[in-house]
């Protein structure tokens, strides 16, 4: 399971009921990012949370691919930004905080953490390989990005 499909949507029944629609719990589901990407129903909400949704449907769902927002794009930008985080020194449970107050969504403390440790081991393996290849700016570079993540 992708780290996104972790991605939950803070107040789900409230924003259900604002919006008088089902919508998955997900915030990259399908039928979550056709609400945002359209934006029928969003003059149902209440401004705080029209708001949010608007920075996060532009924030994350802004790419031009003919395929948007199905096109990945959307996921990379959250798991960039959750990285960017985590590079700014916060830790698991505050980078829940962070979202949670930016976007109306979260994560479990454990998912963020697996996120980050998988990124971690990538970012190892990556190093790996650029230095069997000879490749020393691609090494320096894992190696100076996994020590931002590590702490």
């Amino acid at each position: 399971m992708a780290f996104t499909d972790k991605i939950y949507v803070k107040n789900h029944r409230q924003l259900a009921s604002q919006l008088e629609a089902n919508i998955p719990k997900g915030a990259f589901a399908g039928a979550t990012l056709d609400l945002l990407f359209t934006g029928d129903g969003l003059s149902k909400l209440d401004e705080t949370t029209r708001d949010r949704v608007l920075d996060f449907a532009e924030d994350f769902l802004d790419c031009d691919c003919d395929s948007n927002p199905y096109c990945g794009c959307p996921e990379e930008k959250f798991m960039r930004y959750v990285l960017e985080l985590r590079a700014e020194g916060l830790g698991p449970q505050a980078i829940v905080d962070v979202m949670t107050d930016d976007y109306m969504v979260y994560a479990y403390t454990g998912d963020v953490l697996s996120f980050l440790d998988d990124s971690v081991r990538k970012l190892e393996a990556i190093e790996t390989l650029a230095d069997v290849d000879g490749n020393g700016e691609m090494s320096e570079r894992a190696r100076k990005r996994k020590r931002e993540l590590s702490g």
